[in-house]
């Protein structure tokens, strides 16, 4: 269990509890489970780059109220180990409710950003795996997805976050190979997002699927010593209409 209490020069005296439960049997299978709340006093224009980019006009149509939430998660961990292999499963749950989220408002003028506390609440929620496995001689591969419900909710209208795909995921596959060389493919994909556009834009308000790929060779000289050199973006995406 865990309190927190601070003191904000504008806002008072803030109290952020927690609670946080673990079992753990044995050494290949854990359980936590954790809940609590946040505070956080939002810096716009470190956090978010929207505003110091393109040619909108940044508005800022109140004084900002810190966001707060509510937040649990659920998470598992069981573990396969041998001498020759190991294999590793990573499950997640999580759920957060937010107040006074502080989230740009593209759409109500075409020329401006509007900050704004939500008049409303805001729900990020979601699943992830993962999983890891050794196995072999020098053969390393680990791989996880995640997918996630991120919107808000005002009144009965609910809207899809901005920059916030469904799917998400990332994945890495490791060979080692003869004469001390290292052969690393990592990778990350993701699903479709919403995006701001204009009125009557041309332009698709969600984003396609889309994957970064890359390829990386490394060699040892020596314990202390190595170089590699790799090749980004090897398929070449790149948005057709940014």
């Amino acid at each position: 269990m865990g309190y927190r209490l601070d003191h904000d020069r504008d806002h008072g005296l803030v109290q952020s509890p927690r609670l946080a439960y673990k079992y753990a049997p044995s050494g290949r299978f854990t359980l936590r489970a954790n809940a609590g709340t946040g505070y956080r006093v939002v810096n716009l224009f470190t956090e978010d780059h929207a505003a110091l980019t393109g040619a909108r006009t940044v508005v800022i149509a109140e004084d900002l109220l810190p966001e707060r939430s509510w937040n649990a998660s659920l998470n598992a961990v069981r573990k396969w180990t041998g001498e020759k292999r190991f294999i590793g499963l990573d499950a997640a749950l999580f759920h957060t409710r937010f107040s006074n989220r502080i989230l740009p408002d593209y759409d109500t003028d075409p020329d401006l950003i509007v900050y704004r506390n939500l008049d409303g609440y805001g729900i990020a929620q979601g699943a992830s795996l993962n999983v890891e496995a050794r196995l072999g001689r020098g053969f390393l591969a680990n791989a996880g997805a995640t997918w996630m419900d991120v919107h808000t909710v005002e009144g009965t209208v609910r809207e899809d976050q901005y920059f916030a795909p469904d799917w998400q995921g990332t994945f890495a596959v490791s060979q080692d190979l003869p004469h001390r060389l290292t052969v690393d493919l990592p990778g990350q994909w993701y699903g479709p997002m919403r995006l701001p556009v204009q009125p009557n834009d041309f332009r698709p308000a969600y984003s396609p699927w889309y994957m970064l790929l890359n390829v990386q060779v490394k060699h040892r000289f020596a314990e202390r010593f190595e170089v590699y050199g790799g090749v980004k973006n090897i398929l070449d995406f790149v948005p057709v209409d940014p």
